[in-house]
């Protein structure tokens, strides 16, 4: 019973640091070396098959001791064979023993015990410990403790039905030890599996966080920047005759948005960017006059609370590209209240067919579903909808 319940303990002892790889197969970098032989801690534990063999090895010469001998060595072959078995669904990805493998084993080693007691006698029942090993190992629990059970009524009926074979009364405890034992190493390794295939889904999922914020502030700096830098050029071919000085300044101004949306997008793929909200008021500023649009833009910021700061900058810069680009108006209003932000218009209005606040948000486009998030971050709301000048108004209220 000891050599058995010692000899399970390896099959588990592989650490469970190693995290699973994308594809769902456990990474094999960084593990201990010896778990990279797990399965071998169980050739230690096979010496106690070293009764049955001298048994038969004391045998008078014949067709019988070549048999038990024979089968006290596949005996050992096919009972590590099932440990590798194990390994290799745990390296699979998957924990869960399968009854079609089990099965087959169970019956092969069933043979050979059979072959080790035509010589050996009840010695070879020895080998009804490491099967019932290898049912909790490679059998469903219900299966294996219904094989377990079987084990111990052999362990108890053959060396009564054969006569000069002696009953070990400590067998039947050691197969139920053995089995209990095996058992809970299995829990552990399940629940190592387990915790190794929550670190793989955790670590997607920070990717896949990463790469929706990388998304999202890609697209809200470009977004301004190329449609600055698109009215600007517009500009400056209409004044390449009339004002070549001008339409110069205007190149000039393309060069240094589009350099600077560069380095932008370049702080943003390595985390390092934090907008600024009297930055973006600046360049909002200059961004509706590049088109012609009255702005009406606050002075003072002192009233902003700083958590709610660099929420209020992508508003800006949100609202202020919408308006460039899409609404057609002639003025823009920035109200700034402490934890209120208004971005207002007197354009078209609304792309949603209704105006209450969820429709405008939903139809808004990808930018305003990014600043809904932002938003959401930090306790504010987002809505969106008709000014009072019949434009299109979005409103960022901090709730805390």
């Amino acid at each position: 019973m000891v050599a058995v319940t010692t000899r399970a303990q390896p099959a588990s002892g592989e650490p469970s640091g190693p995290r699973p790889a994308a594809n769902g197969t456990l990474a094999r970098r960084g593990r201990w070396p010896a778990a990279r032989v797990g399965p071998l801690f169980g050739v230690v534990w096979l010496v106690y098959l070293g009764y049955p063999w001298s048994l038969a090895w004391r045998a008078p010469a014949g067709a019988a001791r070549i048999v038990s001998l024979a089968s006290v060595v596949a005996f050992a072959v096919v009972f590590v064979a099932g440990l590798y078995r194990m390994r290799r669904w745990r390296l699979g990805g998957g924990f869960g023993p399968r009854p079609r493998d089990g099965w087959p084993v169970l019956a092969i080693e069933a043979v050979l015990v059979v072959g080790m007691g035509w010589s050996a006698q009840e010695g070879a029942l020895a080998g009804l410990v490491f099967m019932s090993v290898t049912a909790v190992f490679l059998l469903p629990r219900r299966s294996a403790a219904a094989a377990v059970a079987a084990l111990v009524v052999v362990c108890e009926v053959v060396p009564r039905a054969i006569d000069g074979w002696v009953p070990d009364v400590s067998l039947d405890v050691q197969i139920v030890l053995a089995a209990v034992a095996v058992f809970g190493v299995t829990q552990v390794m399940e629940r190592n599996a387990e915790l190794a295939r929550a670190r793989t889904e955790l670590a997607d999922l920070a990717v896949a966080r990463e790469r929706e914020r990388i998304a999202r502030d890609v697209h809200d700096l470009l977004g301004h920047s190329l449609t600055v830098i698109t009215v600007k050029s517009e500009l400056a071919g209409r004044l390449m005759d009339s004002d070549p000085a001008g339409a110069a300044r205007e190149v000039a101004d393309i060069e240094s948005l589009a350099r600077a949306a560069l380095a932008d997008v370049r702080a943003t793929v390595r985390g390092f960017r934090a907008v600024g909200l009297a930055g973006e008021l600046a360049s909002a500023r200059a961004a509706l006059a590049a088109v012609g649009i009255d702005a009406q833009l606050p002075t003072a910021l002192d009233e902003v609370p700083e958590h709610l700061r660099e929420l209020f900058a992508w508003a800006v810069r949100e609202g202020a590209t919408n308006v460039v680009r899409h609404s057609g108006a002639r003025q823009c209003e920035i109200l700034l209240t402490g934890r209120t932000l208004v971005v207002r218009d007197d354009g078209r209005g609304p792309r949603a067919p209704d105006d209450d606040a969820r429709g405008a948000v939903r139809h808004g486009g990808t930018g305003l579903v990014g600043l809904r998030e932002r938003a959401a971050a930090v306790g504010a709301v987002v809505s969106a909808g008709r000014s009072p000048q019949g434009g299109f108004e979005l409103r960022i209220e901090g709730m805390r």
